[in-house]
């Protein structure tokens, strides 16, 4: 007789290599490998010099035009669709086991916390960019709209990611009051005057938020100073930041702009765009429509960044919205080449490689940072600082290049990369095989 037990347990299990939708794998790839673009600038150089050219990284036509490239096509972008994916993970969980919700609410539960675990471990131990803590806390809030239709899921995302825009202009121009007021008591303090509760409360604030607003060029010295010094030094210097990042950064940012995409992938998960089951005519036109609306905006939020200078205070309020608006709509133009070349069979060979690296994102993800802090941090080669902009794509291009070649050859070998592996164990209690079955 067959046992409703087992087929809880099936349907509970990871995901192996013939459930896999190959298209997602695929996307997974591009959008891990995209991510790397962008963040090279945070294990390379100074935080300040990630949204601004003239903090640090040189200023030559070359590097200045490397950061107008970048935010073109990868700032905000990949990172988009691997939010997008990660909603959609949560649909294809739900459609594998739609019968046993009990099962599949503890697996994705133990899944989101483990994943907490490791972010947080990611983010105070080897890089301050982590965003492994904030997908797993997103992951918690999303799965009480898995049963939604993919047009609520559509009108809540939309909202959610206006309410971000809101919260980023509001908070720039919170910022800018509070600096304002903490000049005023720093006065008074420096005066010898006692300085009543809530005066030493502005102060606080500021000193917690100038963790980022300081001057591009303290941030750079401090940075540097750091960085490349000893590791104890470095964990000391960026937990700060991690927790202000984990903390406000969530409240003020993640909850609206990740949660809203995430939500999002799962409409577009349910309605066949990311798995490419929608036809060649629909990816074209997705992809034409946003490369037509996205790029424009962008470029011109660009170019208004650079006549404003990159004016910290105006990029919170201002700046950074027509990127906030405008990656949303590459991103969906990125999904529609993707999917068209794809569909059309186009360098099968290459895109066979981006799926094996979208099967072991996670581990790709982690290697990113233990391959480029040992490159740029004191600890490590001591490169920090030292490699302007349009040299650090050379980096990308390499560790890209590695895991390439890397990933379909330990997927020839093992059914998950170590992090998935390690992840999947510790969902589902009990160690996962790890080798192919004989003959598989």
């Amino acid at each position: 007789m067959h046992d409703p037990a087992q087929t809880l347990q099936a349907a509970a299990g990871p995901v192996t290599g013939n459930d896999r939708i190959t298209a997602i794998d695929t996307l997974r790839g591009v959008a891990v490998l995209g991510i790397l673009v962008m963040n090279i600038y945070g294990f390379a150089m100074s935080f300040a010099a990630y949204q601004n050219p003239l903090a640090d990284g040189g200023t030559e036509w070359y590097n200045v035009g490397t950061w107008f490239f970048t935010h073109l096509l990868f700032d905000q972008k990949f990172m988009t669709i691997f939010s997008l994916l990660f909603g959609a993970g949560l649909v294809m969980i739900v459609t594998r086991a739609p019968a046993c919700a009990a099962t599949y609410r503890g697996v994705w539960f133990r899944r989101c916390l483990w994943l907490l675990v490791i972010g947080a471990l990611h983010g105070y131990l080897l890089w301050f960019g982590d965003i492994l803590f904030h997908y797993a806390l997103m992951g918690l809030f999303i799965f009480w709209f898995r049963n939604r239709s993919p047009r609520a899921l559509t009108i809540i995302a939309t909202l959610m990611l206006c309410v971000g825009m809101l919260a980023s202009f509001a908070s720039g121009g919170f910022m800018q009051q509070l600096q304002a007021k903490a000049v005023t008591v720093q006065q008074l303090d420096d005066a010898g005057e006692e300085l009543t509760e809530e005066q030493v409360d502005i102060l606080e604030q500021w000193q917690d938020m100038s963790v980022f607003m300081k001057p591009p060029h303290q941030q750079v010295a401090e940075d540097l100073a750091a960085y490349s010094g000893n590791y104890a030094n470095i964990v000391a210097h960026r937990a700060p930041m991690v927790f202000i990042m984990q903390t406000q950064g969530t409240l003020g940012f993640i909850i609206w702009r990740v949660g809203g995409l995430m939500i999002l992938g799962m409409a577009l998960m349910k309605l066949g765009v990311l798995s490419g089951a929608r036809g060649r005519e629909f990816y074209r036109r997705m992809m034409m429509l946003g490369y037509g609306a996205g790029l424009p905006i962008v470029g011109l939020g660009a170019w208004n960044i650079y006549l404003h200078e990159w004016e910290m205070f105006w990029m919170f309020q201002v700046g950074s919205l027509p990127n906030y608006i405008g990656s949303v709509l590459v991103a969906m133009g990125h999904i529609g080449l993707v999917m068209t070349i794809i569909q059309f069979g186009f360098m099968p060979a290459l895109m066979r490689r981006f799926s094996a690296v979208g099967r072991m994102a996670f581990t790709n993800y982690l290697l990113h940072s233990i391959i480029l802090t040992t490159v740029f941090y004191g600890y490590g080669f001591g490169l920090y600082g030292t490699i302007p902009r349009f040299w650090q794509m050379g980096f990308v291009i390499a560790v890209i290049g590695v895991q390439l070649w890397l990933s379909p050859w330990w997927l020839a070998r093992f059914r998950f990369g170590p992090a998935e592996w390690l992840w999947r164990s510790l969902t589902y209690w009990r160690p996962q095989p790890m080798r192919h079955a004989s003959g598989s």
